[in-house]
């Protein structure tokens, strides 16, 4: 089984918060925030999951658990640092942006990969929230029932848990939006929710506007080289990956977009067919500037020096992007700013 880890973490199952699994084309959740709006403070608040099994919240949870680092970061932008007690999967040290990271730090690592079942479900925790859809290899994961007598409420990320088996492709951030508008609701921490989604909006919004209506035929391909995933045989994105959505509102073509699920893997052959007009390194956070620089220049001498890939017209041109891989790949607030970033190198111009 090939690693694709996010500041640890397997970005293949990598889970979605309990709104419904919504539609494939990101279009909103099959039901969010519903229960009890005129009671104190909108609690009692329920979600349901990508199953359809629903979760209510009659207050705040005061003690929360995060499976990995996109869950924490989630929490830590709408600010319930307070109420989170532990992590799995830690950020490393740098990964997160600069105010974020000192907080992230402070969350005691309940585990260094996936937390083990007896730990977590004696963490006193009231919320776990799991960004894996399934654990699979990755451990014993406890059962609801579990769950329920150690007094653990359940929940999933929605952004990315069913991507594997949507019935069609994600075009949009609606999902993203949909698990900030419900984590807020659950945290109690709507307002800074309803703020994240607007900015989101916003700079999506101011993209589109510019490029949005640019023909298909005359938008460049668009390959994410996932250096991290390993060389020897390359991991692309999927159509019902979020960097799919990532890259098809910045007005770009996944060089991927036939292949049905998130993530699948190809032979250089497969790409080098693909001849893309650009390339994406996608590297993952070192925890500094200059690790992360010398990272980009190790994948980028890989494909200009490889016999095989040094002739395509991307790598000729000179058409590479220095854009992480956790905001590209991974569900969350920054996968505005990337789509941001990929416009703005496309359309020279164009993007403000």
């Amino acid at each position: 089984m090939r690693s694709h880890v996010w500041w640890g973490t397997t970005a293949m199952v990598l889970g979605l918060l309990a709104a419904g699994c919504g539609k494939g084309d990101g279009g909103g959740a099959a039901a969010s925030d519903t229960a009890g709006k005129s009671v104190s403070d909108g609690y009692p608040v329920t979600v349901t999951d990508c199953t359809g099994a629903r979760t209510t919240f009659s207050a705040a949870p005061k003690k929360i658990v995060t499976s990995n680092a996109s869950s924490l970061e989630l929490l830590l932008r709408l600010g319930a640092r307070d109420k989170v007690i532990g992590t799995g999967f830690p950020p490393g040290k740098g990964t997160l942006p600069t105010a974020l990271d000192a907080q992230a730090q402070q969350v005691p690592a309940l585990g260094q990969t996936v937390i083990a079942k007896e730990k977590l479900l004696g963490s006193g925790a009231d919320l776990y929230i799991d960004t894996f859809a399934s654990m699979g290899s990755m451990g014993d994961a406890p059962t609801e029932a579990e769950y329920k007598t150690a007094g653990i409420k359940h929940i999933y990320l929605k952004s990315t848990a069913c991507a594997a088996t949507l019935k069609s492709p994600v075009t949009d951030l609606s999902a993203v939006e949909d698990d900030i508008t419900s984590l807020g609701a659950v945290t109690g921490t709507s307002a800074k929710a309803k703020e994240l989604v607007a900015g989101m909006k916003k700079k999506v919004d101011a993209v589109q506007e510019a490029v949005g209506g640019t023909a298909e035929n005359k938008r460049p391909t668009y390959f994410f080289f996932d250096y991290d995933a390993g060389t020897k045989q390359p991991s692309v994105v999927c159509n019902r990956q979020i960097a799919h959505a990532v890259i098809t509102l910045a007005g770009a073509r996944n060089a991927f977009a036939d292949c049905d699920g998130d993530y699948q893997q190809v032979g250089w052959e497969d790409v080098i067919s693909k001849n893309p007009d650009w390339i994406q390194l996608g590297v993952r956070n070192r925890g500094s500037e200059a690790a992360n620089k010398k990272a980009f220049d190790e994948a980028q001498k890989w494909l200009e020096s490889n016999a095989a890939t040094k002739g395509m017209k991307a790598v000729k041109d000179g058409h590479f992007l220095r854009i992480g891989s956790e905001q590209t790949t991974i569900a969350g607030v920054t996968n505005a700013d990337t789509v941001e970033q990929i416009a703005k190198a496309l359309y020279p111009g164009k993007v403000d």
